[in-house]
């Protein structure tokens, strides 16, 4: 890890639920979890993962949020927080992960990803892939540059931006020069 220990994350972290009036442990791993494509992983990509063991239904339930809502919110304080004051080169990618819900919805992004690359392939025309988070549009986006014969883009406004996938356009035969 760059100038930020792993034991000042998972303190960081830890301090953070605390705040909520949550006590619990945080575990961090370095890419403890694989993205939706091999090869896809960020550089300096750190998993935190909150201990649901001592947790009752309704703490994970609130932690998490609809639709991970409040997870992603605590992942992007943490990646704010923690990398203010780095140098850019040594920023980490932190990732909070809390009851499996990171894995397994990464699984449904992954499958979502590959839907959407059947029909576009089979339909010859665009596809719009609803509800994902930036951070899932930007997984997906990497994860589907590896078909040369497909090009994504994200379109809308936050909350309802969506990104689609559709057929590369060909570059013309005759370059005009």
């Amino acid at each position: 890890m760059s100038y930020i220990s792993m034991q000042h994350v998972e303190e960081w972290l830890t301090q953070l639920l605390q705040l909520t009036g949550i006590s619990t442990n945080v575990r961090g791993n370095l890419d403890a979890t694989p993205a939706i494509g091999v090869g896809s992983q960020e550089p300096d990509s750190y998993w935190l993962t909150i201990d649901e063991t001592n947790l009752m239904p309704e703490q994970i339930r609130m932690l998490t949020g609809a639709g991970g809502t409040v997870l992603d919110a605590m992942q992007y304080l943490a990646n704010s927080v923690l990398n203010l004051h780095q140098p850019e080169h040594a920023h980490t990618s932190y990732t909070i992960e809390l009851n499996s819900y990171r894995v397994k919805r990464q699984a449904e992004i992954s499958a979502l990803a590959k839907t959407a690359v059947q029909e576009v392939r089979f339909s010859g025309r665009e596809v719009e892939i609803r509800s994902l988070s930036s951070a899932e549009r930007r997984q997906v986006h990497n994860f589907l540059k590896e078909f040369p014969d497909l090009e994504t883009f994200s379109r809308g406004k936050e909350p309802h931006r969506n990104l689609v996938v559709r057929p590369a356009t060909e570059p013309p035969t005759d370059p005009g020069y």
